[in-house]
């Protein structure tokens, strides 16, 4: 139980309130749309979805997920090299509060971007795998110090 509010307990009372409740209907086998769930609440779709993911997440992991799990996971769709994936979460773990709050999937690609000593063409493949614009991880990685 204190994993999950780990996760919910930052947040907005009615988007924690949604995302639990849409998270559980589908587990139990009864989904519902989010628009019904969001008809009777002022939570912002864009988070519901996020806190509902990161509730997934920690139901299938039993943890949250780390920030060298983002690494791993980015490096492996782009076939990065392990010496880079390890510089990248080195890189991490020293910006860690530069980072706070910000979207995972940005950080992790920033610092792989930096740890390749900012490699012309890998910033549009990490853009593409990461799901994000190449403004975003610069933007990133400016945020850091190398």
């Amino acid at each position: 139980m204190k994993r999950f509010f780990d996760v919910v307990g930052s947040l907005q009372p009615e988007v924690a309130a949604v995302a639990v409740l849409w998270t559980a209907a589908k587990a139990a086998g009864a989904p519902r749309p989010l628009g019904d769930l969001l008809k009777c609440s002022r939570a912002d779709e864009r988070r519901v979805r996020r806190v509902a993911w990161r509730l997934k997440e920690t139901m299938k992991l039993g943890r949250r997920l780390s920030v060298e799990d983002y690494v791993k996971a980015l490096a492996a769709r782009v076939n990065l090299p392990a010496p880079m994936v390890k510089s990248a979460v080195e890189l991490l773990e020293r910006n860690r509060r530069v980072l706070a709050g910000k979207n995972p999937w940005v950080s992790a690609a920033a610092a792989l971007w930096l740890a390749s000593f900012k490699r012309l063409g890998l910033l549009k493949a990490l853009a593409k795998a990461a799901g994000a614009t190449t403004v975003s991880i610069r933007k990133a990685a400016d945020r850091m110090r190398v």
